[in-house]
């Protein structure tokens, strides 16, 4: 079933030449499309040619059953909204002029707002929590409060089709997460569908209904963010090295310390981590194991450590492993061990830390 905003064999791209063709994206009402992919890719290009900002070099881009060509400039400002990463410094606006500007397809040539006009307004800067901002200049406010003034601006349109080109640039954690909320909920309660580019990987998995990749020659696979967020699809899309997407922490590691191991690190659920990190930040190369391969710590000891120790799935640590690791210890300068306790699943590294320890070689990981 088409979606309430779709492509049809789209193509698009700069001076007649394409850049991205045979596009097919579908959107629905109610749903988030994210649109992802390696800097340059296209993201902006779909997103401005879906906006017929950029006219289409060939196919088409139907919304609600028409072709968007042949909607005159007014009724596309009615029912879709761009909000873009463009710096927007309207001198002497406050966020209140700045959020109305968005009821101008509504008010005719003299653009005078009309009472309900200005309810819309001000309902929108409370929707997205800038009510206190409505009096305050636009160009005094933090990047994280323009970004609520101006996808304020976008709902005062009253869409039923919002686009985000990388809506949380500029943004800090906190105001990222912030937007994204507000963004879902009026998704959810206005049914409008909306499709943004993100560059936060983490973000696009727990916000997206799809997810597509854009991979710079051709749009790659397209689904939700359980079947996109895999190792091999994320490492192909990024061309990043084997083993340094973790799908589980929805992140990419840096690249390994060059070298034989110099310390041998012992951990576990999770545990290991701030140790590898800390390891791999000071330039020591590591070893680590033993690590069953549904351990949380798995993936980031796989990315980070120059030797790893691995053990299957659920499986009990076995001789073949822990004589590995026994070698791989003995010819380390230092042992830690960051768990602080051991369960039959993983008895062997209590038999490693004790022989560490006879060895003369425990060290406390914080002192590293």
């Amino acid at each position: 079933m088409a979606g309430y905003l779709y492509t049809e064999g789209l193509s698009v791209g700069y001076g007649g030449r394409p850049l991205l063709e045979h596009i097919a994206l579908s959107v629905r009402r109610g749903e988030i499309v994210t649109l992802i992919g390696p800097n340059g890719a296209g993201k902006s290009t779909i997103l401005k040619s879906l906006s017929r900002q950029l006219p289409a070099l060939a196919g088409r881009v139907v919304l609600d059953g028409a072709p968007l060509a042949r909607l005159g400039e007014l009724e596309l400002a009615r029912r879709m909204a761009l909000v873009t990463t463009d710096r927007v410094d309207p001198e002497l606006m406050t966020c209140w002029d700045v959020v109305s500007t968005g009821r101008y397809p509504y008010t005719g040539r003299l653009g005078i707002l009309s009472p309900e006009d200005r309810r819309i307004v001000t309902r929108s800067l409370e929707q997205v929590h800038a009510g206190q901002l409505a009096h305050q200049l636009f160009a005094r406010i933090s990047d994280g409060q323009r970004q609520r003034v101006l996808l304020a601006r976008a709902i005062c349109q009253q869409p039923d089709v919002i686009l985000l080109d990388e809506p949380t640039s500029f943004l800090d954690i906190r105001h990222k997460l912030e937007l994204l909320e507000i963004l879902k909920e009026l998704v959810r309660t206005q049914h409008l569908a909306a499709v943004l580019s993100l560059h936060e990987l983490d973000l696009a998995q727990k916000i997206s209904d799809t997810v597509v990749c854009v991979q710079g020659d051709a749009i790659g696979p397209v689904g939700p963010p359980e079947e996109i967020f895999r190792p091999e699809i994320i490492s192909r899309l990024y061309h990043l090295p084997e083993g340094r997407y973790s799908a589980l922490l929805a992140g990419a590691e840096l690249a390994p310390v060059a070298g034989p191991p110099r310390v041998f690190v012992i951990g576990g659920g999770g545990s290991g981590i701030p140790a590898y990190r800390l390891l791999q930040r000071r330039g020591v190369p590591f070893a680590a194991g033993v690590l069953q391969a549904n351990d949380l710590d798995y993936p980031v000891a796989r990315a980070l450590a120059a030797e790893l120790v691995e053990e299957g799935a659920y499986q009990p640590i076995g001789a073949a492993a822990l004589e590995r690791a026994r070698a791989l210890m003995a010819s380390c300068e230092r042992v830690v061990c960051t768990l602080s306790a051991f369960g039959p699943g993983n008895a062997g590294n209590e038999l490693l830390w004790q022989q560490a320890g006879q060895a003369g070689k425990q060290t406390d990981w914080r002192t590293l």
